[in-house]
């Protein structure tokens, strides 16, 4: 045999000598593998440890949630209580302006100027009342509608165009935001 032969036939002899060794190293770890997911008590372990990871998760999250709840409430109780706060300081004015009416009346003073003061005195009180979206529902001479007109009474038309309409309004309805917040109270024709 040549030097070549031997050369190769050592080669091939270490590369078989390397296989072996590289499936034996193989075997060994996927065995030690398997006995470490065959121990039913290191699996344990990891799935208690797993779950009191998510105990802790889901306290965290609840916590989280109750202080969430408990601070809307208190907004909300807040928004409730001090609500119509804004809507009674921009009435004061209007209060302000009727004591000095009433004050006036007491006094004695001119009839004229005292009725220029009250429409002066009802004029910004309907400006306030529209600057906060109420508006007065115009009833006389429409078609009844039972969604913002409440039928008082019902007299005969005056003529027959009138039949089915309001005649006469006895008390003024209000809307807010286009929704009723009174009804009109009126006469319709029959």
């Amino acid at each position: 045999m040549s030097k070549k032969n031997k050369k190769n036939q050592n080669n091939e002899a270490k590369a078989a000598q390397e296989e072996v060794l590289n499936e034996e190293t193989v075997e060994q770890t996927q065995e030690q593998v398997s006995e470490e997911n065959n121990d039913p008590e290191k699996k344990i372990a990891e799935l208690e440890a797993a779950l009191e990871h998510q105990k802790k998760e889901y306290m965290y999250l609840y916590s989280d949630f109750e202080n969430f709840r408990r601070r809307t409430a208190k907004e909300k109780i807040d928004l409730v209580k001090n609500g119509t706060e804004n809507a009674m300081r921009d009435l004061l004015p209007v209060v302000d302006d009727l004591e000095r009416a009433l004050d006036a009346i007491s006094k004695g003073g001119d009839l004229d100027s005292l009725k220029e003061g009250v429409d002066l005195i009802y004029n910004k009180f309907v400006k306030y009342l529209e600057s906060q979206h109420v508006m007065a529902i115009d009833s006389t001479g429409k078609e009844f509608d039972t969604d913002v007109h409440e039928a008082v009474t019902m007299f005969p038309a005056p003529d027959p165009s009138m039949k089915g309409k309001v005649i006469d309004t006895t008390i003024k309805g209000y809307m807010i935001n286009d929704k009723v917040l009174r009804h009109a109270k009126v006469v319709v024709g029959s």
